[in-house]
């Protein structure tokens, strides 16, 4: 009997650990706050948004070209925006304008994230470009990895042009399971980032890219929330690809494609 409550004192103990510090384990943020002139991109500007609650927030901006959409960016868990300059460049270099938010605690924002924190950041980013005169109509929403959390949730409550979702979960609870499955992670983990239920709701057109060698999250999630979506979508799937170097496969190439179908087609988003 000893034992046997000894080994629940302990499973108790490690479950309470859990509850209080699983966002230790969630996200990794590279405070460093880098100039896009640091980083090799000419063109791009430092902006500063305050959140509702006044924290600011940095964000890297680059003008579309007539016509072109702009691209809202939502990074994953470990990237700033610097780790993602050549992205920023080749949408760039097609004349896609980019507003890459570095979530709290990234890139030399303040703060600490959280997922309520992070999807009310997702809409003020929205909400200041159409401020300054961006079209819903014109606005493409792109979610990397633990980013397509935020992604989704803005697509569900805000009208957008598209979504692009690269490497996406399911949820932070299906990642999670896959190495804790002796843990009730559902009771315990805070932000759960349920995007195969949250896709639901999104009615823009849709495409996920994923890489079947991806060892972080599998393919298998893309596939699922994929299927969880709306038509109008579309899937890519990259044999060789893995979690961060989709772009080396031609992700980018197949975002362009998507995003000209929709406009050949007259497609004005939700």
């Amino acid at each position: 009997m000893g034992l046997i409550l000894s080994i629940l004192a302990v499973y108790a103990a490690i479950c309470v650990a859990a509850y209080f510090g699983n966002r230790q384990f969630m996200y990794f943020p590279d405070p460093a706050r880098i100039a896009p002139e640091e980083a090799g991109l000419d063109g791009v500007e430092e902006v500063e948004i305050s959140a509702t609650d006044g924290t600011m927030l940095v964000a890297w901006q680059a003008p579309a070209k007539e016509g072109k959409p702009t691209i809202l960016y939502f990074h994953g868990n470990g990237a700033n925006a610097a780790d993602r300059a050549p992205r920023i460049a080749a949408m760039g270099q097609d004349g896609f304008g980019v507003l890459y938010l570095n979530n709290r605690g990234y890139g030399g924002s303040a703060g600490r994230p959280t997922e309520e924190n992070n999807v009310a950041d997702a809409i003020v980013a929205y909400d200041y470009l159409v401020e300054r005169g961006i079209s819903p109509e014109q606005i493409v929403v792109y979610g990397e990895s633990l980013g397509s959390g935020q992604a989704i949730r803005l697509a569900a409550t805000r009208r957008v042009a598209a979504i692009v979702l690269e490497s996406p979960l399911t949820s932070t609870v299906d990642v999670a399971q896959t190495t804790y499955f002796w843990l009730p992670l559902r009771l315990l983990i805070t932000d759960q980032y349920d995007n195969e239920r949250n896709i639901r709701s999104v009615t823009a057109p849709v495409i996920v890219l994923h890489g079947e060698q991806d060892r972080v999250i599998p393919v298998e999630m893309g596939r699922r929330v994929y299927r969880a979506a709306n038509e109008p979508k579309k899937i890519g799937l990259f044999p060789n690809g893995g979690h961060v170097d989709l772009f080396d496969y031609g992700a980018w190439e197949k975002v362009r494609a998507f995003l000209a179908s929709l406009t050949a087609a007259g497609h004005s988003g939700n």
